[in-house]
């Protein structure tokens, strides 16, 4: 899917309002973790995307690296990184293997924001993700999860989200996501991305994945075994408290 959708994806997301609000959230989140001497925080932004939150640390100070399971997802934030001329390394890894990739112990705090876990159809892929994680932190290195608030998905069962509309000249996107629930407890996303330029005739594309609802309760448990300490959980990256039926994510943070 994401990487059929790169080159869409920075007009799907409204970069300047998101950041606006999530990086001020996420530095106070950090602020929890000290580096000796002084040092900028070592980040490793384990599903990076487009490179946007990644860049705006970088901006703000801390060494980042990135990484994304899409090579075309991270094309484009290479892409990101050389217009805004900064560096961020970024390696084309997916989850289970980002400590081979960077290497164990070198980061001060993991990242994997924007409901990108869930993306792991098979329990045992979610428990190996966790323990690399685990591997990729320091002593004291602080794990940040940002996911949907399943709970309150899964009892609803809303499919339709809000819509998304960029314009750039005279083309115009339309994004409309909706969910399938299957069967066998996963979850089809899907994105229908609607293009048109002027008054031409819209064209329509669906771009769709799989993803596995991961419950509070038990995304807790898996931390726990994968060796994580200080393991908690809140419904805004504010620190708003969790409510299972009424926020709208789940955000996990847990120290190695």
């Amino acid at each position: 899917m994401y990487d059929q959708f790169a080159s869409d994806y920075d007009r799907f997301v409204n970069w300047d309002n998101r950041l606006g609000f999530e990086i001020p959230l996420i530095e106070k989140i950090l602020s929890e973790v000290k580096s000796p001497l002084g040092e900028p925080l070592r980040i490793l932004d384990a599903a990076c995307g487009t490179g946007m939150h990644a860049l705006a640390l970088t901006r703000a100070g801390y060494q980042v690296a990135g990484a994304d399971f899409s090579a075309e997802m991270i094309k484009k934030a290479e892409l990101n990184a050389t217009s805004a001329k900064l560096e961020l390394p970024l390696k084309a890894v997916g989850f289970g293997s980002l400590a081979s990739a960077f290497g164990e112990s070198r980061f001060d705090a993991v990242l994997c924001l924007g409901n990108s876990l869930p993306h792991l159809i098979q329990e045992e892929d979610i428990d190996f993700a966790l323990i690399d994680f685990f591997a990729c932190l320091k002593p004291g290195g602080l794990l940040l999860i940002q996911n949907r608030n399943f709970d309150a998905v899964m009892a609803k069962k809303d499919r339709w989200m809000e819509p998304q509309a960029f314009q750039e000249g005279e083309a115009q996107w339309v994004f409309q996501r909706f969910y399938d629930f299957n069967p066998d407890g996963t979850i089809g996303f899907n994105i229908v991305n609607l293009h048109r330029n002027g008054l031409s005739e819209w064209k329509s594309e669906v771009v769709s994945t799989l993803l596995r609802p991961q419950l509070r309760d038990d995304l807790q448990k898996k931390a726990i075994r994968a060796g994580f300490t200080q393991v908690r959980t809140f419904g805004t990256l504010g620190g708003d408290p969790f409510d299972p039926l009424s926020s709208g994510n789940l955000i996990l943070v847990a120290r190695r």
